[in-house]
């Protein structure tokens, strides 16, 4: 919930730590230089650039300074930590092979030593000064709640975590917030919004099932009457299942979704394009660039063939694809219609290294960098098993509401390879739905961690 302090936060914070980042920074070369240490001159120069340039776009990666981190100081602290860490391998990496490598690596170490010390200090005053602000100075918003339903009881809930928000109690019933036979409040309603009011209130949340919405007007002229806004919030806990979010079409309709897309956010899907374009470039520059002629080689000394293997598949609102993968079988006229399947005597012995190190899904890094695919996503599948499995299992179709990926959560929880019963598709889909809707930058960063451990360890069903 916006609130002065939440909105004032946004601007100082950035402005807070830009400040502290240039103060740390040429301390840093400071103390290096009273050290005796020799630090490169371009320190003084544009290094200073980058360094702010690098810190400002985590920042936006991580969503340091957005309203969702402004509301809990944990995800700041979270976020900051974050930001340091993944600042210092991007500001090294800029040092090591975009510039000379005459620089002093003490200086790096003093710098990233003290900008962590001053992180610390930095959330810790922000910490107390925010303890000031809501006990100290009351810098929250008191706000009361109208009804005694399933929804009301969950509002409750999710108000007393809000540390800037303070929650007054309840007021009335489901029957207090209707006018009596007379056409007003009855009394008691009349007096407990008073106190309410007097006490500070300035939000009455009302929750109310949507068709008895035509008879709060008694309500309404009494809640202008006393100076408290009046925020209505449809009691539909019971009779829709599945969570879901409201929104206003053009400011005017309300809007109910009854599923939670984090990537249909314009500003999610950027960041994730963004991430998507930086690591499919960085793989085909620094490994295929290498790799893809070594492989290819032996591809085609083992057996006859191109030395790519491209198939129709599945992608984003199911619209097709050509995927891209180093050839693993013998050329077959089933490979676009049958899995393979462990032992499968289709596959050549260059076939089963690159299956079981996942080294054949690399060329569908120019999937991602083309836009047809994303680094970390539910993987496609052919045209054919999409058709067969979309019949079979309910929600089998809403993985395809994201772009399919080299790697998922279903693949880093061992859902890979051959599925033989329609049990192990359904588990599949529940994981790459669950990612779907959970979706967040950092989450696709570990399952790329995670993908490269199972690389390393072996599976199964890497076949």
């Amino acid at each position: 919930m916006q609130t002065r302090y939440i909105y004032l936060l946004r601007f100082i914070l950035p402005i807070v730590d830009l400040l502290m980042l240039n103060a740390v920074y040429f301390l840093a070369f400071y103390v290096t230089s009273k050290m005796g240490i020799y630090a490169h001159g371009e320190w003084h120069t544009h290094y200073v650039i980058i360094c702010n340039l690098l810190w400002l776009l985590n920042s936006f990666i991580f969503g340091l300074y957005s309203e969702s981190s402004a509301k809990k100081i944990e995800n700041i602290y979270r976020a900051t930590w974050k930001n340091v860490v993944l600042h210092g391998a991007l500001f090294t990496c800029y040092l090591f092979f975009f510039k000379d490598s005459d620089f002093s690596r003490a200086l790096l170490v003093i710098f990233y030593t003290m900008l962590s010390l001053a992180c610390i200090l930095n959330r810790f005053i922000g910490t107390v000064f925010q303890y000031i602000l809501v006990k100290k100075f009351k810098a929250t918003k008191s706000v009361a709640i109208m009804g005694s339903n399933y929804t009301a009881a969950r509002l409750k809930q999710y108000l007393k975590t809000q540390r800037n928000i303070n929650f007054y109690g309840f007021i009335g019933s489901n029957v207090s917030m209707f006018p009596d036979e007379s056409g007003l409040l009855t009394e008691e309603t009349v007096n407990e919004i008073s106190e309410a009011v007097n006490a500070g209130v300035k939000d009455l949340y009302v929750c109310i099932a949507p068709e008895r919405m035509e008879d709060v007007g008694a309500l309404v002229k009494e809640a202008d009457k006393q100076l408290i806004r009046l925020k209505f919030i449809p009691d539909m806990g019971r009779t829709i299942a599945a969570s879901f979010t409201i929104s206003y079409l053009g400011g005017e309709f309300p809007m109910m979704t009854l599923r939670n897309e984090p990537l249909e956010h314009l500003e999610n899907r950027f960041k994730k394009r963004l991430f998507d374009i930086c690591f499919s470039f960085l793989v085909i520059i620094f490994i295929l660039s290498w790799l893809y002629p070594i492989i290819a080689l032996l591809i085609k000394l083992e057996s006859r063939g191109p030395v790519l293997f491209r198939q129709l598949r599945s992608g984003r609102n199911d619209d097709p694809f050509w995927c891209y993968k180093f050839r693993s079988m013998r050329v077959n006229g089933d490979s676009h219609l049958k899995q393979a399947t462990k032992n499968d005597i289709r596959i050549t012995k260059m076939g089963k290294f690159l299956r079981r190190t996942s080294l054949d899904e690399l060329p569908q890094f120019f999937n991602v960098f083309e836009g047809s695919m994303s680094v970390v996503g539910p993987r496609p599948h052919m045209l054919k098993h999409t058709e067969e499995y979309r019949a079979l299992i309910e929600k089998f179709m809403v993985r395809h509401f994201a772009k399919p990926g080299i790697t998922g959560w279903a693949q880093v929880n061992g859902l890979r390879g051959e599925t033989k019963e329609t049990e192990d598709m359904e588990r599949r889909v529940e994981h790459d739905i669950f990612y779907v809707e959970n979706w967040s930058l950092m989450w696709d960063v570990r399952i790329i961690f995670l993908t490269i451990i199972n690389v390393f360890r072996g599976e199964d069903n890497a076949f």
